[in-house]
């Protein structure tokens, strides 16, 4: 299944939509799935309207886009038509409760979109299209007239070698994806660095060897870097200096909403006279002179078109894996600005800082290359087809694929891990600790899971009794198997079943919350301060609650948190030494914290990969941790937990082979869900034959 189809707003519809459904299937609708009615229908029609102006879009994205919409209509008109009183919420100058707002927001936050920390009442009026909700600050519009004759710099535009391409003709982009996963004889992904000639900042602070080589890198001439050091090894640093060492301001840095502040702040220590300014909302409060723009993800969009005139000379994309998805809006914003980038500014530094590149598939690369210009969605660019070129080989050749995977390396691939750069930073490990679920929650999970597997079976048994080919497996046809679990996978957002791998997960997370709590305030009390995990809001809220109980003191970062009292959170957890035990979301302290006052960690609820698992692991496991760090995965027995954390473990492997030079064996890359569905049916066909 497609990344695209589990991002944005239109998952979220779908799935508030069918418990609508089941509800109304049920008896009459109560008052709360009403609103849930009403909002699906609101964002609905403001999402169709989005979709239609989106000129960032082919035409072939706005016309699956807008089949999805028609899909999550039909289901609420199928509804409406079993409660006729439903009708009247779908009017276009319906009232619109203050609970349906705030049903609003919180389905927007659920999809990654930014919402104001003041929401003016909810109004049903047609959305702007997206070039109306283009804004340029007053601040751009005063540096653009101080310098309204803006030239393109073209001093460093490299000689090409001339005459024909001797791979002009082959398809390329196949094999150097290939080449990282087959091709890596056991070494590492990183490029050859030069030796650092100085360590100290001009803010005066001290770099570590490895990061003073990346800064050597650049001010030697090199100018694109996946920079994929292990999480923890400060990126953030290497690319502000990298920037002070090459004069590449004004320097644009593209983050996530919950680290915009940050860089402002690392800004201000590692380069102190270079002015940070940070983009809210329609950047009213910017400064627009300064030399580094701070813009995160969510509001890229209101901001793309001054941001692609404004002559920026660098560009650093920080947690680069979030542009893996080519067909995301903010993956098409950001591979624009770099285009527009790279047309004014011939050899700009181009940085893409990631600790977890690879999440699900190799080609994860695909969308950063593009962003470095390495590649276009065809074929290796100039200098990537030159290096290749230069090793006399074609793909049909024996060497072709590890001197392939070097000339990419060679573009600026960068990858140490912590034990080889930081052999100071103390061991961490995972340790998982099993519950029973032996309450009726329990019961309920177990009963829903037996549910699905009886679903799948009655699925693949239907396939198998229809089949056209007559084919005939002995035993379990596995290939059929995973056709089975595909369709269910992309099944999920419209099936009618309430039960699915999704829902199941959350409410295994909802049934060991209150263990999980009860174990991370035990390890409080005896260890010390503890970092509290969770996916869920509800989980979340359970443990807060469990600590209040105990008496104990905690901290909470959530994602619907105003900066101020984000940051304030963190100071308390960080500086009160009675503050014990801080409760993080995975998607809002996931990335860009430093928590490392802590060696403990609590994860109440399992990730949906590894990368998600890592990133939060090191917010604790970084430079200056003095302490060995243990990660306890709270694990429901008897579930599809168990099913879930080894193929979370299984998958760690395919960045280890990829980018480490591991020879460990790479399952398969498809998703995490998927392969979860494969063992819950293969497990069931297996009890059925036994």
């Amino acid at each position: 299944m497609r990344d695209l189809d589990n991002e944005g707003i239109i998952p979220v519809l779908a799935r508030a939509v069918r418990e609508v459904e089941a509800a109304a299937q049920r008896g009459p609708v109560s008052p709360g799935n009403r609103t849930k009615f009403q909002v699906v229908a609101l964002l609905v029609r403001e999402e169709r309207a989005q979709v239609k102006t989106d000129q960032d879009s082919t035409e072939a994205q706005r016309a699956a886009q807008l089949k999805r919409l028609d899909g999550i209509a039909t289901i609420l008109a199928k509804t409406a038509a079993r409660d006729t009183s439903l009708l009247q919420l779908l009017a276009e100058d319906v009232v619109v409760s203050d609970a349906a707002g705030s049903l609003k927001r919180d389905m927007l936050r659920a999809a990654g979109v930014e919402v104001p920390e003041v929401v003016a009442p909810v109004e049903p009026a047609p959305v702007a299209t997206t070039t109306q909700r283009r804004v340029v600050p007053q601040a751009v519009i005063s540096r653009q007239l101080a310098n309204p004759f803006l030239a393109p710099d073209f001093s460093n535009a490299p000689k090409r070698p001339a005459g024909p391409r001797r791979l002009a003709t082959w398809e390329l982009l196949g094999p150097l994806f290939r080449s990282f996963e087959n091709a890596s004889g056991g070494a590492s992904s990183c490029m050859k660095l030069p030796e650092p000639t100085h360590q100290r900042s001009p803010g005066g602070l001290e770099l570590m060897p490895h990061q003073a080589q990346v800064v050597a890198a650049a001010a030697d001439g090199h100018r694109t870097f996946l920079l994929a050091d292990e999480p923890g090894l400060g990126k953030t640093a290497q690319a502000l200096l990298a920037a002070q060492a090459v004069d590449a301001y004004p320097l644009l840095v593209v983050v996530p909403n919950v680290v915009k502040m940050n860089w402002a702040r690392e800004a201000g220590l590692w380069t102190p006279n270079r002015p940070a300014t940070v983009i809210h909302g329609d950047g009213d409060t910017i400064d627009g002179f300064a030399d580094i723009v701070v813009v995160n993800y969510e509001v890229l969009d209101r901001h793309v078109g001054w941001l692609g005139d404004l002559g920026f000379r660098g560009m650093v994309v920080d947690e680069a894996h979030f542009i893996k998805n080519k067909t995301s809006q903010r993956s098409q914003h950001v591979l624009q600005l770099s285009e527009r980038v790279r047309s004014r500014t011939v050899r700009p530094l181009l940085m893409a800082l990631t600790g977890t590149p690879l999440i699900n598939d190799i080609e994860d690369f695909r969308a950063i290359w593009q962003f470095l210009g390495w590649i276009d969605d065809k074929k290796p660019l100039a200098e990537l087809m030159d290096r290749l070129e230069e090793t006399g080989l074609t793909p049909a050749d024996f060497g072709f694929y590890p001197a392939a995977r070097a000339s990419v390396i060679d573009m600026g691939i960068v990858r140490r891990r912590k034990v080889d750069v930081a052999a100071d930073i103390p061991a961490r490990r995972i340790a998982d600790l099993p519950v029973e679920l032996d309450d009726e929650a329990g019961r309920s999970i177990r009963e829903a899971e037996r549910e699905l597997a009886r679903r799948l079976v009655e699925r693949y048994d239907n396939a198998l009794a229809t089949r056209k080919s007559g084919a005939v497996v002995e035993g379990i046809d596995h290939e059929l198997v995973r056709r089975v679990a595909t369709w269910e996978r992309e099944d999920t957002t419209t099936s009618k079943s309430e039960e699915n791998v999704f829902g199941m997960m959350r409410r295994i997370g909802q049934a060991k919350s209150g263990l999980a709590a009860d174990y991370a305030a035990q390890l409080a009390r005896s260890v010390g301060k503890v970092v509290f995990f969770a996916k869920h809001v509800d989980v979340m809220d359970v443990a807060e609650e469990t600590f209040a109980k105990r008496g104990m003191r905690y901290a909470s970062i959530r994602g619907d948190q105003t900066r101020t009292a984000r940051q304030k959170n963190i100071d308390a957890f960080v500086e009160d030494p009675d503050v014990s035990v801080v409760v993080c979301s995975l998607t809002a302290a996931g990335v860009g914290l430093n928590l490392q006052v802590a060696s403990n960690v609590v994860l109440a609820e399992l990730s949906w990969t590894d990368a998600e698992q890592t990133q939060a692991i090191d917010r604790v496991h970084r430079i200056g941790q003095d302490m060995p760090v243990t990660a306890w995965r709270i694990i429901a027995s008897q579930t599809i937990d168990t099913k879930i954390a080894e193929l979370i473990d299984s998958k760690a492997g395919l960045a280890a082979r990829a980018l480490d030079g591991s020879d460990e064996e790479v399952s398969s890359s498809a998703d995490v869900q998927l392969e979860a569905l494969v063992a819950l049916l293969t497990e069931a066909l297996e009890e059925r034959t036994a």
